[in-house]
């Protein structure tokens, strides 16, 4: 019977989670794998659960009975929570809420670490929600503090800013250098499209992100909200700029109005996750290299 701390990871086929498997593995926990569809990872056992079913939520906690939580799933796009808003509240808060009460009848003791958004607004003016995602995220951090508070149940928040790095992701960077690498290839324009050069955004690698959650499920303190971020804030011309040091064409930059890319005005604190040893480690640069890599190999 293993000894290893039993670590329930939910949206384990996601950009993060599939770079939370490989590293939770090798971090020495017994990772059990969720996800709503097939996926392979040899390291990992895997469960198949639709996180929206309360009856099947009930039933993979039963079954798991997971030491450790780190939740990952989500919609995370927030174009598509104008179009499916009810959908979206239901993936990002009822399936948290599912997740918390089970693992309250189940196994009251299990440390979890819901990962929120840096895109969450603030309850108490509600003129600072801008889209149904942010709301979607601000509900499922809401509940999870509650059943912290209401049931005594260790629960960690964690509050990352744009992930990057290696790894199928919607994020701005790997559209770019998806882009990027069909022009490398002859297949598209050389032309990348963008509305707003000047938007600011903090970017951190997901690979960074991840060793914060460890940090966390390991130390973070009950009730407790982290940032998880770079603490620069860089520009999508500079994104770009850094792009085309390193692709093997030239290409073009096209102003599209019909693009929404706005500033992220987020206030991010790095203090509390820094007390805990915490630090963001691998260069901005070496992260776009590794994106670009990723799409020329995939």
């Amino acid at each position: 019977m293993s000894q290893m701390p039993k670590l329930l990871i939910t949206g384990a086929s996601g950009f993060t989670g599939q770079h939370a498997c490989n590293h939770f593995v090798n971090a020495g926990f017994d990772v059990t794998a969720v996800s709503r569809k097939s996926f392979r990872n040899g390291q990992v056992q895997t469960e198949f659960c639709d996180l929206t079913n309360k009856e099947n939520v009930g039933k993979l906690i039963k079954k798991v009975k997971p030491d450790y939580l780190l939740h990952l799933a989500g919609q995370n796009h927030v174009g598509q929570s104008w179009i499916d808003p009810v959908s979206s509240l239901e993936v990002n808060a009822m399936s948290t809420l599912y997740l918390i009460e089970a693992l309250r009848q189940e196994n009251p003791a299990c440390k979890m670490v819901i990962v929120g958004s840096a895109l969450q607004f603030d309850p108490q003016n509600i003129t600072t929600l801008t889209h149904p995602y942010s709301l979607s995220k601000t509900l499922q951090v809401l509940i999870a503090q509650s059943w912290g508070v209401l049931y005594n149940m260790n629960v960690v928040i964690a509050k990352p800013s744009n992930l990057i790095g290696p790894g199928i992701s919607n994020g701005v960077c790997s559209i770019f250098a998806k882009k990027i690498v069909d022009m490398e290839e002859n297949k598209a324009e050389k032309v990348l499209e963008v509305s707003n050069m000047h938007a600011k955004r903090d970017f951190v690698d997901v690979r960074d992100a991840v060793s914060a959650y460890e940090i966390l499920l390991t130390q973070g303190e009950f009730g407790e909200i982290y940032d998880i971020a770079s603490g620069n804030s860089r520009s999508l011309g500079d994104i770009i700029n850094q792009f085309n040091s390193i692709a093997n064409i030239e290409f073009k930059v096209k102003i599209n109005t019909k693009i929404t890319e706005a500033d992220e005005h987020t206030e991010i604190n790095l203090s509390k996750i820094k007390k805990l040893g915490w630090q963001s480690i691998i260069p901005f640069d070496t992260s776009i290299l590794d994106i670009l890599n990723f799409y020329r190999k995939n």
